[in-house]
């Protein structure tokens, strides 16, 4: 095999770790180029005060970092004295709680600690300010230049090139392929280009037109004077790193001096065209003045935690460029438009080990085995997430909730709205509470549903579950069940395949045999080629040549992009198309009069185009609640005749307008998984429980090879859990005392009157009847694994 030659932009942390693993795997035809000196460079890596925090929500994000401590200490590049997280308020305390599950649940050693036994670690600390601790032995300070250094001497040593003060000036392209990377000292012939250029990633990516969605801000880091309680320490560091999240601070030791963090100021960001060269720099292009004043409050608190600072000084300080995006997420992948290149940005220290071993995985094997992306994919944005404006504000807005605790239901404050689906004055008359889905303003539940409340007993959750939910969502999931609801389904992506290719290439695509007949309805997955699920689908035909492909965000349109031959045509048609579940046991009383389409004669998992009254719909029977009815879609612009006219006409069968909440309620009574939740790219359909929507003996797909190994091997399954207590997903399972395994999914049932939990369990606890327990906070749930689906295990009210 030919082995391309790759020019890695940029000799930071990321960078340096992509040209050490590129080049443990045989890819030894690398150049890195830096505008600056190696290994401190004048980008973040050079000034990162160093902190690695291993714990995340995302576990992925968890397991790089875990990866880059691991290569760190390995490379001697890694002082491993432990990370203490403390609280001073109630709610802080129950966060730490919550992060020691996620810990748990991605296998992170950690520690609930008293306040004393906090101040035993850290003898800085006031006990008597501090609740409690959570103590993660593993963490600990990356020495971020040494580790460059490390990592780019192996990578010398396989032959890869390192030339410093190479500025790059452009990055020539050919039949919309990368070439060369020209530079203030020649070109460098390239097959492919990694931009890891962080706060200058925007800059860069612009030269092949890519609009990279990455705000640089600048964060406070400050050093004091010696502090009387570290006097006389002779190594640099003996106490664990620090964050004091409630004052939106961390901390770390230099010898007898203490270095403070601070992310409470007023956002501060910058434009990557106006970060200085190398040369006009001060002190590094990435080390912007210290403002004293947006510190004032930082060192306030800090005194008040750590009272032995209270006789310091703070002596220097520096206000130091980071990157940020729209989600808190790195940017990693192919650009759309130009083949060859490639970005690993808006990554930290913590996690650039893992990101160079992922980014070279991805290059060499043609995906990642090692880690889940579908969180980081630079493609997953929709187009008006990578606009200016949005990026610079969801940037300095994720600055300011860097240390908030988020509850998994937040939506983003500004900018919005942003879409708003033609019924929304119709939801707005509602009073719908409005939760936001990739930028659509998306019914959660709606207030005038509150009479439905009358005679019903709707069990309130816990205060954590509680929150942005209202007992009007139990109300309205068991008045879908009993009659007919209507859910604005517009957040959902729509794609449209056609073509005289479009057969044979959906049937290489996707797991499922779409060559039926017009008006058959397929519900099957898209693999990668180590046979993990990239989404599942629906696809629906609507001609000889013509397909609708109900899909699950941005990465859907980019992967069929990148296998379309020239005779298919893929088109999102989200944005000009609207869609109205319609379902209950009365949704066919509610329908068929509104059109001549004989409505019981159309089967389930199947399509027609017809008329609602006057509007021309196209009306799919599915349904993602688990009773009759119908997806109906129809243009933007019919789309608040199409509610109006299904609304007037439910009138006499008690239509309600029902949101989100009641769906993922009723979903999960169903047993119906959502990809990104329950399943990733990590996950196989046998392991999911979607092994029906494979067929092996349709011919050859993506990932098929991949699959039949796979298949034999089984060793752990996504289970059905039933609890007495609402749980929110990502917390451990137990079997006794030993973690096993995470939730995914959770809601309330309210039609079976049971707490519902999907988790990933070993296969051997994955038998009905299994009693499993789920760590929720600081208390353990009890769980049973069941039999599923929970409801209506025969389908007669899907095909009634």
């Amino acid at each position: 095999m030919t082995v391309p030659s790759v020019v890695i932009i940029g000799a930071g942390v990321v960078g340096a770790a992509l040209a050490d693993e590129l080049s443990a795997r045989g890819w030894t035809d690398v150049t890195v180029v830096d505008q600056g000196d190696v290994p401190a460079t004048g980008g973040s890596s050079s000034h990162a005060p160093g902190l690695v925090f291993q714990i995340n929500g995302s576990k992925t994000m968890t397991e790089m970092a875990r990866y880059t401590v691991e290569k760190f200490v390995e490379l001697d590049s890694f002082h491993q004295v432990g990370g203490l997280e403390v609280a001073t308020t109630p709610k802080r305390l129950a966060e730490l709680h919550r992060r020691h599950g996620w810990a748990t649940a991605w296998g992170i050693e950690t520690h609930l600690l008293t306040p004393e036994e906090s101040a035993a670690r850290h003898s800085l600390l006031d006990a008597d300010k501090v609740l409690g601790g959570l103590y993660i032995p593993t963490d600990g300070l990356a020495k971020a230049v040494k580790a460059v250094d490390a990592q780019l001497t192996r990578a010398r040593e396989r032959g890869v090139r390192v030339l410093a003060r190479h500025e790059v000036l452009d990055i020539r392209t050919e039949g919309g392929k990368v070439a060369a990377v020209v530079t203030d000292q020649g070109e460098i012939a390239a097959d492919i280009v990694v931009c890891c250029a962080g706060i200058w990633g925007p800059r860069v990516a612009r030269m092949v037109g890519m609009n990279l969605p990455l705000t640089p801000l600048a964060h406070q880091l400050a050093w004091t004077g010696q502090v009387p309680g570290l006097a006389g320490q002779t190594v640099e560091c003996s106490r664990p790193i620090l964050r004091h999240q409630d004052a939106d601070l961390y901390f770390r030791e230099r010898f007898d001096t203490l270095g403070i963090g601070y992310y409470g100021h007023r956002p501060m960001p910058i434009s990557a065209d106006d970060i200085l060269s190398v040369d006009e720099a001060e002190v590094m292009p990435s080390v912007l003045t210290f403002t004293p004043d947006d510190f004032a409050e930082a060192w306030s608190d800090t005194q008040e935690l750590l009272p032995s600072t209270r006789s310091a000084k703070v002596e220097e300080g520096i206000n130091g460029l980071f990157s940020f995006t729209t989600d808190h997420l790195p940017l990693m992948g192919e650009s759309p438009e130009v083949k060859g290149f490639w970005v690993a940005e808006a990554v930290w220290v913590t996690h650039s080990a893992g990101v160079g071993r992922a980014m070279a995985e991805w290059l060499v094997d043609g995906h990642c085995t090692t880690f889940d992306l579908h969180e980081c994919d630079v493609n997953r944005f929709e187009p008006h997430q990578v606009a200016p404006d949005y990026v610079r504000a969801r940037g300095c807005q994720n600055y300011v909730e860097v240390y908030d605790i988020i509850h998994p239901l937040q939506p983003m404050r500004e900018p919005r709205p942003l879409r708003t689906s033609p019924f929304h004055p119709r939801q707005q008359e509602l009073c719908a509470a409005f939760l936001e889905a990739s930028g659509w303003e998306r019914p959660q539940w709606y207030a005038a549903n509150a009479p439905l409340l009358s005679g019903r007993e709707i069990p309130t959750p816990g205060d954590w579950a509680a929150r942005y939910w209202s007992p009007i969502v139990g109300a309205e999931a068991q008045a879908t069940r009993e009659g007919v609801a209507m859910y604005d389904m517009t957040a959902l992506k729509r794609l449209e395949v056609s073509g005289p290719g479009a057969v044979a290439f959906l049937q290489r695509l996707t797991t499922g045999d779409v060559d039926k007949s017009i008006g058959s309805v397929t519900y099957c997955l898209l693999l990668d080629h180590d046979g993990g699920i990239r989404s599942d689908v629906t696809v629906a035909r609507l001609g000889a040549q013509e397909f609708q492909v109900g899909a699950n965000g941005n990465l859907d349109l980019d992967w069929m992009e990148r296998h379309r031959p020239a005779d298919v045509f893929v088109r999102d048609i989200t944005p000009g198309t609207c869609c109205i579940g319609v379902w209950g046991p009365k949704a066919r009383d509610l329908v068929q009069p509104l059109t001549a389409t004989d409505l019981k004669a159309l089967r389930y998992f199947r399509g027609v185009r017809t008329h609602i009254g006057n509007v021309p719909v196209t009306m799919l029977r599915l349904s993602y609640v688990g009773e009759l009815g119908w997806e109906i879609y129809t243009t933007s612009d019919m789309g608040l005749k199409l509610w109006d006219t299904l609304w007037e006409a439910g009138r006499d069968h008690g239509v309600i307008a029902a949101g989100r909440g009641a769906f993922t309620s009723l979903r999960l009574e169903k047993g119906y998984r959502s990809f990104g939740t329950d399943m990733t790219f990590e996950h196989d359909p046998y392991e999911a429980g979607l092994g029906f929507a494979v067929k092996l003996d349709k011919g050859d797909f993506i990932g098929r090879e991949a699959l039949l190994a796979r298949k034999e091997s089984v060793t752990r399954r996504l289970t059905c859990l039933l609890t007495d207590e609402v749980v929110m997903g990502k917390e451990p399972v137990y079997d006794g005392e030993r973690p096993v395994g995470y939730v995914t999914s959770a809601a309330y049932g309210y039609t079976i009157g049971k707490g519902i939990a999907y988790a990933w369990l070993p296969a051997s606890l994955a038998d009905p009847g299994q009693a499993v327990q789920i760590g929720y906070f600081d208390r353990r749930v009890d769980a049973v694994v069941a039999e599923e689906p929970l409801f209506d295990p025969a389908m007669t009210r899907l095909r009634g």
